[in-house]
């Protein structure tokens, strides 16, 4: 007899995850803005600024835009394949499947809606005033909250859901949750927090791998 599928709940991060390099570093590119990424991105990565600073740096690059100019970045920023049919997969067996992200939720809609993705629990909070994005307001990288938040909107067990991401981040989900994937991580701290490491370009491959993982103990 198949063995019961053990997650109702799958949490999906963006940046490095769901895309192919920071989907940030292509909004910065197509601003004129990428030495202000390089900048905040070194100075992340060095421990010289904290992460809350480090989003709202990011943030920055797209204040006096419009959504509709960051929504056609999006499109053409390299992503792995299948992420909608993958996303299919793990409901058909019965999860629920939400972004948990840093990005503001004009990024994370888009993403949901353009992958059909269940729901979306954005972190950031940057203004947004009649299509036109506003300066960052405090945003805090709470991605723990963010679960929280998602935990409670279906009424899931901590240990009945799983997380995917790439980032420092993403290890504090992982230790919340019933399994965590490290997927195209390039940080080995990362992949030695998660009980499942993964290389790919097609997320089909992630759907299939996380049906397979069992819960911990």
């Amino acid at each position: 007899m198949p063995q019961r599928f053990p997650w109702r709940l799958v949490t999906v991060d963006i940046d490095g995850t769901l895309t192919i390099g920071h989907g940030w570093r292509e909004i910065a590119r197509a601003f004129g803005r990428l030495t202000s990424f390089e900048a905040t991105n070194r100075r992340f990565f060095a421990h010289e600024i904290s992460e809350d600073a480090h989003l709202t740096n990011l943030l920055d690059i797209a204040t006096g835009h419009s959504v509709r100019e960051v929504e056609e970045v999006l499109a053409g920023t390299p992503k792995l394949e299948g992420i909608s049919e993958g996303v299919a997969r793990l409901r058909k067996q019965g999860a629920r499947v939400a972004l948990l992200t840093h990005n503001p939720t004009y990024v994370a809609e888009w993403y949901e809606r353009t992958f059909r993705f269940d729901g979306a629990q954005a972190v950031a909070a940057q203004s947004v005033d009649h299509g036109l994005i506003g300066p960052p307001t405090g945003p805090m990288a709470d991605k723990p909250e963010g679960l929280r938040a998602l935990l409670s909107r279906w009424d899931v067990p901590a240990g009945a859901s799983v997380h995917i991401g790439d980032g420092w981040s993403d290890v504090l989900v992982f230790r919340l949750v019933g399994g965590g994937v490290a997927l195209n991580s390039r940080l080995p701290e990362v992949n030695a927090a998660a009980d499942l490491a993964l290389t790919t370009r097609d997320f089909r491959d992630v759907s299939d791998a996380v049906s397979r993982l069992e819960p911990r103990a």
